[in-house]
């Protein structure tokens, strides 16, 4: 993914705040409530670790898809390769994904945050089991229904963040530290940081509309 610049994530900052919200679907509303029923209503770090846990779904059920095909349709080679390039696609934003959650992870303990192990450990698993098997479902009766649903959690994802960022000024001057810089990235400060993520599921966002206009007119 493509680091910007504290300037341009602060651009991009005001570009997401800018913009409204997607008029989200009804597995995705239902997602969204429960997860301000059982985390509640304020963004906190703990509350987007549970997010991220969710996010990187999709994209694994979408590579399992896909390898199932391969499987079936290497016979046909350029078909195959056109799989593979999607399954290396699904592969990166997964990746992506994953270095999030792994920050998340690190700066909650970094600040000493209590966490119920049911709530932020075995029910978080429990939601993205389900959320993986119907965005499983949904990819094999009709592709561009996953890749909605999916495009209903970026954007959902890219606005929480930009408006916590709004919320808290005091992340402007909490320098990012940590293990995973090398891997994900330097910023100057925890609010670049999350900048930065809102950018990249924006970014996912907009590579999920595109497969659903693919899909649209193959």
């Amino acid at each position: 993914m493509e680091n910007l610049n504290e300037s341009d994530l602060r651009k991009e900052q005001e570009t997401s705040l800018g913009s409204p919200r997607r008029r989200y679907g009804l597995l995705s509303e239902i997602l969204f409530a429960y997860m301000d029923l059982f985390y509640g209503v304020k963004r906190t770090f703990s509350k987007f670790k549970v997010l991220e846990l969710i996010a990187r779904v999709p994209y694994q059920a979408w590579e399992n898809v896909a390898y199932i095909a391969i499987t079936h349709m290497y016979g046909k080679p350029e078909f195959a390769r056109r799989i593979f390039e999607f399954v290396r696609e699904s592969r990166r934003q997964q990746d992506n994904e994953q270095w999030h959650l792994l920050i998340l992870e690190e700066l909650v303990l970094k600040k000493g945050i209590r966490e119920n192990f049911f709530l932020h450990r075995l029910l978080p698993q429990a939601i993205a089991f389900l959320y993986y098997h119907i965005s499983w479902l949904l990819y094999v009766i009709k592709p561009s229904w996953s890749y909605s649903l999916n495009v209903d959690l970026e954007d959902h994802a890219e606005h929480e963040y930009m408006e916590f960022v709004r919320e808290n000024p005091s992340l402007e001057s909490e320098p990012f530290e940590s293990d995973f810089t090398e891997d994900y990235g330097r910023f100057n400060s925890l609010a670049d940081l999350f900048r930065q993520i809102g950018y990249d599921e924006r970014v996912h966002k907009c590579e999920s509309l595109a497969r659903i206009e693919q899909a649209r007119f193959s």
